[in-house]
């Protein structure tokens, strides 16, 4: 997890403020909050991250219980530690949201993400593009003569490192799911 040291009541960042006991650090949160499946439940807790001015840096949104008409929203967020208890709390006062997990802190979790990646590229190019999927486990998922469309999963880390490697050659579009997770072990949500 990367941070960032802030001084409370200051803009600046500056790593001399460490010893200062006003100094707050800025951790990355994922969150995954279990929500009713209805129409504007997603509307509703955007509204709070937009309201407020967090920041949302990958958002995710599917049913996971058909019967029980649920859907798991993965958030992930930064913010001071008093920021992400405001999110959270204020998350679980929304009428349709039924539990909210901070991913980070209740223990180790596993966090992936889906990416298609549009290559084009002929001769050296192509063979090297093919070549750097290979490595990086990436599936063909779509071929002509011109180009490629690789499908890469994995930390939101290898994805960035995959999309760095094609740019030289030739990288002509991506599509990115936003991060999954859950929790590791026998608990769940």
């Amino acid at each position: 997890m990367s941070a960032l040291k802030i001084k409370k009541g200051s803009s600046s960042h500056s790593a001399y403020d460490l010893r200062d006991p006003n100094v707050q650090t800025v951790e990355r949160h994922t969150l995954a909050v279990i929500v009713a499946n209805e129409a504007g439940v997603l509307a509703r807790v955007i509204g709070l991250f937009s309201g407020r001015g967090y920041n949302i840096e990958s958002l995710t949104v599917a049913e996971v219980d058909h019967e029980g008409h649920r859907s798991r929203i993965t958030v992930v967020t930064t913010g001071t530690p008093s920021v992400i208890e405001q999110i959270k709390a204020q998350l679980g006062r929304i009428v349709p949201v039924h539990e909210v997990h901070d991913l980070t802190t209740e223990g180790p979790a596993v966090e992936r993400e889906l990416a298609l990646f549009k290559v084009s590229g002929k001769g050296e190019r192509r063979v090297e593009a093919l070549r750097l999927a290979d490595i990086f486990r990436a599936n063909v998922v779509d071929s002509t003569l011109e180009s490629f469309v690789f499908e890469v999963t994995g930390t939101s880390e290898k994805i960035d490192a995959f999309a760095d490697l094609m740019r030289p050659l030739g990288l002509d579009e991506m599509a990115r799911t936003g991060i999954a997770a859950l929790s590791r072990g026998k608990s769940g949500l």
